[in-house]
């Protein structure tokens, strides 16, 4: 196996690419709705880090590349299969010097099919929906599809004017031209390419009403669930400041809720967005936890990527603890109550997983995201409240935008007790069986009987 070929990731073997560092992408997309068909030119900035007569990105067998050029010059060789472009450039770039790829590329953008089912550029009963988790970035674009290449991206998506075209980062320029309107974002801040999202529908756009100098706050959605929505997102503000108090501020400059008029098996994350399905919006808040959960991963995922998918528990896990955290501040079960019920439900189950490597085919198994939140409330019985938020809120300063390890958590936890934390790590993150839970303070033993 060449250097070129040794897997990035043991869980995506396939995906990321060896040679270069991407710092920036350009996408300027066309999309007709009627025809499903994708016209793009990517504009990819790198690099090197070694010098090597060929370089590769992750792109979809369903688009099909007309050119690509390198650093600007005459049409460079490439070959296109197996879900690689590989490109050869007409003169050898020396280690740490500019690479910059243009692709030229266009047709039917379909999902990419995996363990973990259909991921990627799905059509809608009337749009799109972009929800790449964990390698369908490639779908919809050419890229280093690994969570650990973060880049700055621009992107341009022009589409059927009747349409309200979303893409991560802040609306900068919009341009109706005919029959079509081309929108234009862009996302300053470093992005994993699975998170980097295209949405279209026939969506409203509102804003929620937010306390003045808040995280400005918006909504995209059918008319036909804004009255439920307003009621089952109303405390999504508030959700916000919980958040802001217990993680640190915000770390993007806006956040977005897409609500699909089509219904979704599960929400989803991208960058400074959220995207359910109209099920989700029932009138009743039936799916509050799961609001908790997508904004929560702005921190946790989004800003803090993992570096490895074995360390998917530094998303999942956070995500989820941060519904059990809303519940608290909302009036309703303490975080306590809520991760004792999980550890019973827990225990009833195989006893066969490692929450800090545990495997490809299990890292979006449930028990990976209950036993993640476990760890976390372990931790906090044994830090204590103060010294665990204080924790937190390091954790989500001092890696700002940056990759993640188990590794890098687990030495800063070290410095918030004046013993060993090891022992826990041990118990909870690499060993299978479940632990126990530490006990309750006795001042919550007593509230919680009182």
């Amino acid at each position: 196996m060449s250097p070129l070929d040794e897997p990035i990731d043991d869980y995506l073997p396939q995906n990321g690419n060896r040679g270069y560092r991407v710092s920036r992408y350009e996408l300027d997309l066309t999309y007709k709705m009627s025809s499903n068909r994708l016209a793009g030119i990517a504009e990819i900035t790198t690099v090197t880090t070694g010098a090597r007569e060929r370089f590769a990105l992750d792109l979809s067998q369903s688009l099909a590349v007309s050119k690509v050029f390198v650093n600007g010059a005459k049409p460079a060789k490439y070959v296109h299969q197996r879900g690689k472009l590989v490109i050869t450039p007409r003169q050898k770039i020396p280690a740490g010097g500019a690479l910059v790829f243009t692709v030229h590329y266009a047709g039917p953008p379909r999902p990419v099919r995996g363990p973990w089912g259909e991921v990627g550029w799905e059509e809608l009963t009337d749009g799109v929906l972009v929800a790449s988790q964990p390698n369908g970035a490639a779908s919809w674009f050419p890229c280093d599809d690994h969570p650990s290449s973060k880049a700055s991206y621009r992107i341009s998506i022009t589409t059927d004017s009747p349409y309200y075209a979303l893409a991560n980062g802040t609306l900068m320029r919009k341009q109706t031209k005919a029959s079509q309107t081309t929108w234009v974002y862009e996302q300053p801040e470093p992005m994993a390419g699975y998170l980097a999202t295209i949405q279209i529908g026939q969506y409203r756009k509102q804003r929620l009403d937010a306390p003045r100098g808040a995280v400005p706050m918006h909504a995209l959605l059918p008319l036909r669930l804004r009255a439920a929505f307003e009621h089952d997102f109303a405390r999504q503000p508030r959700m916000m400041e919980v958040f802001a108090e217990k993680f640190g501020p915000y770390p993007f400059e806006a956040y977005t809720v897409v609500v699909t008029d089509d219904e979704l098996e599960i929400p989803i994350e991208a960058q400074g967005i959220s995207v359910f399905g109209a099920n989700h919006c029932d009138g009743r808040r039936g799916s509050e936890r799961l609001v908790a959960h997508e904004l929560a991963h702005q921190w946790f995922g989004n800003s803090l990527t993992l570096r490895q998918w074995r360390d998917i528990w530094l998303h999942e896990g956070f995500a989820c603890y941060a519904e059990w955290i809303w519940s608290e501040a909302a009036g309703g079960p303490s975080a306590d109550q809520l991760a004792r019920s999980a550890h019973r439900s827990l225990a009833r189950q195989p006893q066969d997983l490692t929450l800090a490597d545990p495997g490809a085919e299990l890292m979006f198994d449930d028990r990976v995201y209950k036993r993640g939140a476990l760890t976390l409330h372990a931790l906090r019985l044994t830090l204590g409240d103060a010294a665990f938020f204080d924790l937190l809120r390091t954790w989500t300063a001092r890696y700002q935008h940056a990759s993640v390890t188990t590794g890098e958590f687990t030495d800063l936890a070290g410095h918030y007790n004046p013993v060993p934390l090891q022992p826990l790590w041990d118990a909870w993150l690499f060993a299978r069986p479940l632990p126990e839970l530490p006990p309750r303070p006795a001042f919550e033993a007593r509230s919680s009987t009182g």
